[in-house]
């Protein structure tokens, strides 16, 4: 029976489909039918990206942002693909576009790829604006220092499902401690280069290829920025650099509203933000922990002041909400959700915040033999991309009279009120 044990367990970790119906996939078979995967849904109600195309004025954009790992562009195909069927939009350009991102801070340094794809709908009258985010460039060169553990030259001594182990943690766990050090600065600009292309262009303005640098106050940028919708989809590592650059914008607006000789367009930008709607959709969320050890930002706790109309601070705040629908599967061993107080405590008060934790499990939980139950963790840390309930939830929402079935039947929600 342990023999038994430890193959099934390394099967499961491994992920490894080409054993067929082997032991682990027996062990699956033996199980019930019923699918038992948790949902639960605890905010407020919203709309998921579909309410966006009623709009007569603006486009509807949606940023993916990468976790941990080494990635490459086209790394959220599958993702998109669900959320096009979800949304029913079929038809899309035959041609991406594609950004080398620069920016004029780090003149000699590349800052990843930005990818974009127009998708329609069927009578083309609907159009989504998909950018995905590749940055995992800026870290691959100090991760390659590690290369040598994964050789011949010591993985020969490692069992083989630890060296395979082996190569995912050194993949994967040196980002965060690359990020809070010395390349925390590029990889926040390429987000925020990534957020100024989202803004400064529409499809057809865009240039198919290019490594020049983007400007988000031209009169084109700040017409879009006036009227289009931005929705984001992180994960892991991806939501706290997300978080960050929204911090980080809001630090360089206070800074620039304390100058006597603000320029004109730099003040629409701002007042631009301050009536912005945007919804971050992170998956595999990694907030709590990645807050550990790190300052607050300079404004926290006055959300009250910052974002209730009769507040002090209103007319200070950087947008007008945004809203964090943070998903956790309990079996995911890096992922965590949201504690009450943990948004004043952490998070300017200058973006607004609202918060709903969904709990899903993204991959299935089985009785390994009466040893216990066992979910694949690693599974369970990457499998939200491609979970069709978490692709429904960005769609349509939940507690709207849009959401989609497959919510209304498999998700229990708790609605929230103030």
């Amino acid at each position: 029976m342990r023999l038994i044990f430890i193959v099934t367990l390394s099967l499961v970790l491994s992920g490894c489909a080409s054993f067929g119906k082997g032991i682990a996939e027996a062990v699956l078979d033996s199980q019930e039918e019923e699918d038992t995967k948790i949902c639960d849904i605890v905010g407020k109600s919203f709309g998921g990206i579909e309410p966006s195309f009623a709009k007569t004025e603006g486009k509807t954009k949606l940023l993916h942002i990468h976790g941990v790992g080494n990635h490459v562009p086209g790394y959220s195909t599958e993702f998109l693909d669900k959320l096009a069927g979800e949304l029913d939009m079929p038809v899309r350009n035959s041609q991406y576009k594609e950004i080398q991102l620069t920016n004029r801070r780090f003149p000699d340094k590349k800052l990843g790829v930005l990818r974009v794809k127009r998708l329609l709908n069927e009578e083309e009258t609907q159009e989504l604006l998909f950018y995905e985010l590749t940055w995992s460039e800026i870290t691959a060169k100090k991760k390659a220092e590690l290369n040598y553990d994964t050789s011949g030259e010591y993985s020969y001594r490692r069992a083989e499902i630890n060296d395979m182990l082996k190569k995912f943690s050194n993949d994967t766990s040196p980002d965060p401690m690359i990020y809070l050090g010395h390349r925390h600065d590029e990889i926040l600009a390429s987000f925020t280069t990534a957020f100024c292309w989202m803004i400064s262009a529409d499809w057809d303005q865009l240039p198919e290829k290019s490594n020049q640098n983007c400007n988000p106050l031209t009169e084109e940028a700040l017409t879009n920025l006036s009227v289009d919708d931005y929705s984001f989809v992180s994960h892991s590592l991806g939501s706290r650099i997300m978080i960050d650059g929204m911090q980080d914008i809001a630090k360089r607006f206070a800074d620039a509203n304390g100058l006597d000789n603000l320029r004109p367009e730099v003040s629409t930008l701002i007042n631009q933000f301050r009536n912005k709607k945007i919804t971050i959709y992170m998956l595999s969320n990694q907030l709590p922990l990645l807050q550990m050890g790190r300052k607050p930002p300079e404004v926290v706790g006055e959300s009250k002041e910052y974002c209730s109309v009769n507040g002090t601070h209103y007319n200070d705040r950087i947008v007008d909400k945004t809203n964090i629908i943070a998903f956790s599967d309990p079996n995911d061993l890096l992922s965590y959700a949201i504690p009450e107080g943990f948004v004043e405590k952490n998070l300017d008060s200058r973006l607004c915040i609202d918060i709903t934790n969904i709990t899903i499990n993204v991959t299935d939980t089985f009785d390994l033999f009466g040893f216990g139950e066992l979910a694949n963790p690693m599974g369970a840390h990457t499998a939200y991309d491609s979970d069709d309930r978490v692709v429904a939830i960005i769609a349509k929402g939940v507690g709207n009279p849009n959401t989609a079935p497959l919510i209304k039947e498999k998700c229990k929600w708790t609605r929230l009120i103030d």
